[in-house]
Protein backbone atom coordinates (compact mmCIF):
# COMPACT_ATOMS: atom_id res chain seq x y z
CA UNK A 1 0.00 0.00 0.00
CA UNK A 2 1.04 3.60 -1.10
CA UNK A 3 1.07 5.72 2.14
CA UNK A 4 2.33 9.08 0.86
CA UNK A 5 3.32 10.76 -2.06
CA UNK A 6 5.55 14.24 -1.59
CA UNK A 7 5.38 17.44 -3.93
CA UNK A 8 7.67 19.91 -3.41
CA UNK A 9 6.06 23.56 -3.60
CA UNK A 10 7.46 27.28 -3.35
CA UNK A 11 6.30 28.78 0.07
CA UNK A 12 4.38 31.12 -1.43
CA UNK A 13 2.07 28.56 -3.32
CA UNK A 14 1.29 26.23 -0.33
CA UNK A 15 -2.02 28.06 0.94
CA UNK A 16 -3.14 27.59 -3.10
CA UNK A 17 -2.16 24.01 -2.85
CA UNK A 18 -4.12 23.29 0.40
CA UNK A 19 -6.93 24.40 -1.25
CA UNK A 20 -6.33 22.24 -4.12
CA UNK A 21 -5.99 18.99 -2.41
CA UNK A 22 -9.04 20.03 -0.12
CA UNK A 23 -11.40 20.16 -3.27
CA UNK A 24 -10.50 16.81 -3.95
CA UNK A 25 -11.53 15.84 -0.08
CA UNK A 26 -8.09 15.77 1.61
CA UNK A 27 -8.28 17.50 4.92
CA UNK A 28 -5.01 19.20 6.38
CA UNK A 29 -3.27 17.68 9.23
CA UNK A 30 -0.53 18.26 11.52
CA UNK A 31 3.02 17.16 10.58
CA UNK A 32 5.35 16.01 13.18
CA UNK A 33 6.79 18.72 15.37
CA UNK A 34 10.51 18.46 14.14
CA UNK A 35 9.36 19.05 10.32
CA UNK A 36 6.62 20.98 10.60
CA UNK A 37 8.07 24.27 9.84
CA UNK A 38 8.77 22.68 6.04
CA UNK A 39 6.20 20.49 5.21
CA UNK A 40 2.20 19.98 5.35
CA UNK A 41 0.63 17.08 5.04
CA UNK A 42 -2.83 16.44 4.18
CA UNK A 43 -5.14 13.01 4.59
CA UNK A 44 -7.94 11.47 3.11
CA UNK A 45 -8.89 7.52 4.29
CA UNK A 46 -5.27 6.09 4.53
CA UNK A 47 -3.43 8.31 1.63
CA UNK A 48 -1.27 11.69 2.63
CA UNK A 49 -0.06 14.43 0.53
CA UNK A 50 3.16 15.91 1.97
CA UNK A 51 4.18 19.48 0.24
CA UNK A 52 7.33 19.95 1.06
CA UNK A 53 8.09 23.92 1.33
CA UNK A 54 11.11 24.67 -1.26
CA UNK A 55 12.20 28.04 -2.63
CA UNK A 56 12.66 26.36 -5.83
CA UNK A 57 10.16 23.27 -6.45
CA UNK A 58 10.74 20.76 -9.03
CA UNK A 59 7.74 20.05 -11.23
CA UNK A 60 7.57 16.95 -13.53
CA UNK A 61 6.33 17.22 -16.72
CA UNK A 62 4.85 14.06 -17.25
CA UNK A 63 5.07 12.45 -13.34
CA UNK A 64 1.92 12.72 -11.17
CA UNK A 65 -0.21 11.48 -8.44
CA UNK A 66 -3.50 10.33 -8.76
CA UNK A 67 -6.81 10.35 -7.03
CA UNK A 68 -9.85 8.67 -6.97
CA UNK A 69 -12.84 10.47 -7.34
CA UNK A 70 -15.56 9.56 -5.41
CA UNK A 71 -17.78 11.73 -7.80
CA UNK A 72 -16.04 11.96 -10.65
CA UNK A 73 -18.20 14.76 -12.58
CA UNK A 74 -18.59 16.79 -9.26
CA UNK A 75 -15.16 17.05 -8.21
CA UNK A 76 -14.45 17.82 -12.00
CA UNK A 77 -17.15 20.84 -11.94
CA UNK A 78 -15.81 21.87 -8.36
CA UNK A 79 -12.11 22.14 -10.03
CA UNK A 80 -13.67 23.88 -12.86
CA UNK A 81 -15.50 26.55 -11.03
CA UNK A 82 -12.74 27.35 -8.64
CA UNK A 83 -10.55 28.36 -11.93
CA UNK A 84 -8.68 25.64 -12.06
CA UNK A 85 -7.24 24.09 -15.49
CA UNK A 86 -8.56 20.23 -15.90
CA UNK A 87 -8.31 18.29 -18.67
CA UNK A 88 -9.99 15.25 -19.91
CA UNK A 89 -7.69 12.85 -20.67
CA UNK A 90 -8.91 9.13 -22.39
CA UNK A 91 -11.22 6.45 -20.55
CA UNK A 92 -9.08 3.40 -19.78
CA UNK A 93 -11.11 0.09 -18.10
CA UNK A 94 -14.11 2.02 -19.01
CA UNK A 95 -13.74 4.74 -16.80
CA UNK A 96 -13.32 8.86 -17.28
CA UNK A 97 -10.11 10.68 -16.66
CA UNK A 98 -8.67 13.97 -16.15
CA UNK A 99 -5.63 15.98 -15.57
CA UNK A 100 -5.86 18.70 -13.51
CA UNK A 101 -3.43 21.51 -12.44
CA UNK A 102 -2.52 22.63 -9.44
CA UNK A 103 -1.31 26.53 -9.71
CA UNK A 104 1.59 25.43 -8.77
CA UNK A 105 1.96 23.74 -12.26
CA UNK A 106 1.95 19.74 -11.19
CA UNK A 107 -0.44 18.09 -12.51
CA UNK A 108 -2.64 15.76 -10.43
CA UNK A 109 -4.62 12.73 -12.47
CA UNK A 110 -8.43 12.20 -11.44
CA UNK A 111 -9.67 9.42 -11.82
CA UNK A 112 -13.57 8.16 -11.62
CA UNK A 113 -12.36 4.63 -10.46
CA UNK A 114 -9.03 2.41 -9.93
CA UNK A 115 -8.17 -0.24 -12.42
CA UNK A 116 -9.81 -3.52 -11.82
CA UNK A 117 -7.33 -5.77 -9.68
CA UNK A 118 -4.25 -7.01 -11.40
CA UNK A 119 -4.65 -10.98 -12.39
CA UNK A 120 -2.17 -13.62 -11.52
Amino acid sequence: MLHHVSLEVAPGDVDAAIEFFELLGFAHIPAPDPIAPFVTWLEADATQVHLIHTPEPTTPVLGHPAVVARDFKATVDTLRRAGYQVDDADELWGEPRAFALMSSGQRVELMAAPPPPARS
